[in-house]
């Protein structure tokens, strides 16, 4: 297959705006000032291993499980709303973990950057696109989340209390509509496939 850069940056710019990691600054920084650390190298590679198996089993892998991608999406909803929600009362809902691994884990690796948008567009894009074209737009945006998270505690430095706090319930409000959006459209799947049988 002849190389076609097009495809490339169209793939990577795709992934790029679904994770949407400069968005995501203040609710990493939120979910920082709660569990003291990320392990920025655990993310991603948890992350990496979660795209790579959703990009070579896609929806096969949730059917074995006897889970459609509409259920996926909406749990994924659910969890993205209770975010936005601490982060618009400033309340802890989602209790701190103790154990890092499983904190950095959920909500960070799952589902703020490798969501159910995310899965379901990696899942999506096979249809247009080759592996290995995917492959790479995968890896160069977990690199680029990856600089992020590093530099989380230079961003914090650099950006004022007052400011963090106005950008986090904004942000706050945008996870919000996004897990609606989500919840909504996939609902309304769930019921159409349901009134179909």
């Amino acid at each position: 297959m002849a190389f076609n850069l097009n495809d490339y940056i169209t793939v990577f710019l795709t992934i790029f705006a679904i994770i949407d990691i400069v968005g995501s600054i203040p609710v990493l920084i939120n979910i920082k000032k709660k569990q003291g650390h990320i392990h920025s190298e655990k993310v991603v590679i948890f992350v990496l291993i979660l795209l790579l198996v959703f990009l070579f089993l896609g929806e096969n892998l949730l059917k074995l499980v006897g889970v459609d991608l509409a259920s996926f999406a909406i749990a994924g909803a659910i969890v993205i709303f209770i975010i936005g929600l601490e982060m618009i009362i400033g309340r802890e809902i989602m209790k701190s973990d103790s154990d890092y691994d499983t904190a950095e884990i959920v909500p960070i690796a799952f589902p703020l950057i490798a969501g159910a948008g995310t899965i379901t567009t990696v899942i999506s894009l096979k249809a247009a696109y080759s592996n290995t074209v995917i492959f790479t737009g995968i890896f160069l945006n977990l690199v680029l989340v990856y600089i992020i998270l590093k530099l989380l505690p230079y961003i914090e430095g650099k950006v004022g209390k007052a400011t963090i706090n106005v950008l986090r319930r904004i942000f706050g409000v945008l996870l919000i509509a996004i897990s609606v959006k989500i919840f909504t459209t996939n609902i309304a799947s769930i019921f159409k496939t349901t009134i179909n049988f």
